[in-house]
């Protein structure tokens, strides 16, 4: 068989190689979390009379980010005085 014969063949039904899972996957979509909700509203940009018009984006506060930083930075905490890497210089002899 050809490769142009092959590239053509239709796949089965239950077929689990990547390009089928793709066609799955984006035959339904799903909603974005950072879609913005009815309440947010996005930066507009409007000719006036020969003059820009810049209105403001405008974000409610459900979607408005934290001040604080995120979590993982708690994790972070000193642990006291580094130790040193001191190498060994004299040999040595695997015990095994």
């Amino acid at each position: 068989m050809n490769l142009s014969r092959y590239l053509h063949q239709p796949h089965p039904e239950g077929c689990d190689c990547s390009v089928c899972w793709s066609r799955r996957e984006t035959a339904h979509p799903v909603a974005c979390q950072s879609t913005p909700c009815t309440e947010c509203r996005p930066v507009s940009v409007l000719k006036v009379d020969g003059r820009w018009k810049l209105t403001p984006a405008s974000i409610c506060a459900k979607h408005t980010p934290s001040n604080r930083p995120p979590k993982y930075w708690h994790v972070v905490h000193d642990t006291g005085k580094p130790t040193p890497f001191v190498p060994l210089r004299e040999p040595f002899e695997l015990v095994g």
